[in-house]
């Protein structure tokens, strides 16, 4: 039994909203699916994301860069029809683009190789003005379209992860850096003040982002964020379907954090903002892990503690509806999104969820609890308990007595885990099914919902004592609310006369 005493007053920490900045997005021409958009509205009303990211702004999918032969010229054509509806649908959403520029439109591109089921390519364009010019015609329309206001807040990130071959022809530092150079300049020539950042690096490779920003100073080349991503999954054991990877605890992606910053710190720009635009455990679309309570619960710590050191960090990514391991063959297949297929919520979105419910005011923090004081007085406590191992006994059990500032309080519990909340469970008890029939995904949304419990408590010397267990890789929420009773409203109430009270 753990027994802690909450203070009453905080140390004047404040809980952050950074990990809610930004989330991530498949390809942006899924955004023209039906079950995207559905899905996005769904996690934006539940959890307030305020910008979005993905991969595929200048694919041939998309369709901006064409060209046309007239005579013996070849004349570029910029075609805005996709992505406006994309941004568009954003915008209405109230979700503004995190805008991520890539990959290479093939007919401007210098080779053939590509990333991905939906060929990305990943090659340094042929025609660098060809390629500055198209990038000024695209954020001048946005402009035009949205106007100058709008598109000052939307950050624009160069490319993605070049520090991989995958990603970048031959992971080439310096013709990166070359990219970089045009697109920055290209972007501020259009305008000056709108925000332009890389190097978008995953893990492995920091080096990458002290050359950058010494380039970017030697070189007088524009930036305004630094951006990196984080992941915490080895190397795996492929299957031809999945892949399982040993994870590592979560303070390595913290401490990931805190070296990136101390490094920006040290560099020749050590104000700028920093932005982990991808971050989850596996980097891998076909990790089961990310379907399963643990997720939510080894996450939860990152959540809490995340924001003491970056600007921003993204979520990859809020949906399963995404390809790039081709199109998803099952139900449950280990995708990044905090929502599965058919629009049922896992427990790593309850897990957010419930982070949205908590206050700014800090009280108290630890590695597997925050608690917080909302703007009316209200307290909001989110415990987790991932379990990296097999354990006997993984229970744990908490004692708390909490400050309240009113007499008589109402307690709501939510929680999600291994029995609770946890539809890729009930899908293994059906058999695992790869495309279920609407029964059994009307089953699966209706098991994909927390265990919510009620009570009432008078507070004692402005405490309220508060006793709970959390199972395995279990995530709770509990708010604490002050009773408004109006029981004696009710003239003749006698709730003894009801048959079976």
């Amino acid at each position: 039994m753990v027994k802690i005493k909450i203070p009453k007053n905080s140390d004047g920490k404040k809980f952050t909203s950074r990990w809610r900045y930004c989330v991530g997005t498949g390809r942006l021409g899924l955004a023209l699916q039906k079950e995207y958009i559905d899905t996005l509205k769904f996690v934006k009303e539940n959890i307030d994301f305020k910008y979005i990211r993905g991969h595929g702004l200048l694919c041939d999918d998309v369709g901006i860069y064409r060209e046309d032969i007239v005579g013996n010229d070849v004349r570029p054509f910029y075609n805005f029809t996709y992505i406006d509806r994309i941004f568009d649908s954003f915008l209405e959403l109230g979700i503004r683009p995190f805008v991520e520029v890539g990959f290479m439109p093939k007919k401007l591109a210098s080779g053939t190789q590509t990333v991905f089921y939906w060929e990305g390519n990943v090659t340094p364009p042929k025609d660098f003005d060809k390629w500055s010019n198209l990038v000024k015609a695209v954020v001048n329309h946005f402009i035009s379209r949205y106007g100058i206001e709008e598109v000052l807040k939307w950050p624009f990130e160069i490319w993605n992860e070049p520090n991989l071959k995958e990603f970048w022809k031959d992971a080439d530092q310096k013709e990166y850096f070359k990219l970089y150079k045009v697109t920055a300049k290209a972007i501020k020539e259009v305008n000056e003040n709108l925000q332009v950042g890389g190097p978008a690096i995953c893990g492995g490779s920091d080096y990458w982002i002290e050359d950058f920003l010494n380039f970017c100073n030697e070189e007088n080349v524009p930036v305004d964020f630094v951006s990196r991503h984080a992941y915490t999954s080895k190397q795996g054991e492929y299957t031809p379907h999945l892949i399982y990877q040993e994870i590592m605890p979560s303070t390595y992606m913290l401490d990931e954090f805190k070296k990136v910053r101390e490094m920006i710190r040290n560099s020749p720009f050590p104000n700028l903002p920093f932005h982990i635009t991808e971050y989850n455990t596996s980097y891998s679309p076909l990790n089961p892990v990310h379907d399963t309570p643990f997720n939510a619960a080894y996450l939860a710590r990152i959540l809490s503690e995340g924001g003491d050191y970056v600007d921003s960090f993204s979520y990859w990514t809020f949906s399963d509806v995404f390809e790039e391991k081709d199109v998803p063959r099952t139900q449950f297949h280990g995708g990044f999104g905090l929502v599965a297929l058919n629009k049922i919520p896992k427990p790593t979105f309850h897990m957010f969820k419930f982070f949205n419910a908590m206050g700014e005011e800090v009280l108290y923090r630890d590695e597997h609890m925050l608690v917080t004081r909302r703007d009316d007085g209200s307290i909001a406590l989110i415990a987790w308990n991932e379990i990296m191992e097999k354990t006997e006994n993984p229970d744990k059990e908490y004692e708390l007595e909490i400050p309240v500032g009113f007499k008589d309080v109402f307690i709501k519990k939510q929680m999600i885990d291994e029995d609770h909340g946890n539809p890729w469970g009930t899908w293994i008890h059906m058999g695992r099914p790869r495309f279920p029939s609407k029964e059994q995904i009307k089953t699966l949304r209706d098991i994909a919902k927390p265990k919510i419990k009620t009570g009432r408590a008078t507070s004692n010397d402005g405490y309220v004592n508060l006793k709970f267990k959390l199972g395995k890789n279990a995530v709770a929420l509990f708010e604490l609310t002050e009773v408004i009773d109006e029981s004696s409203t009710y003239i003749g109430l006698d709730d003894s006369k009801i048959d079976g009270y």
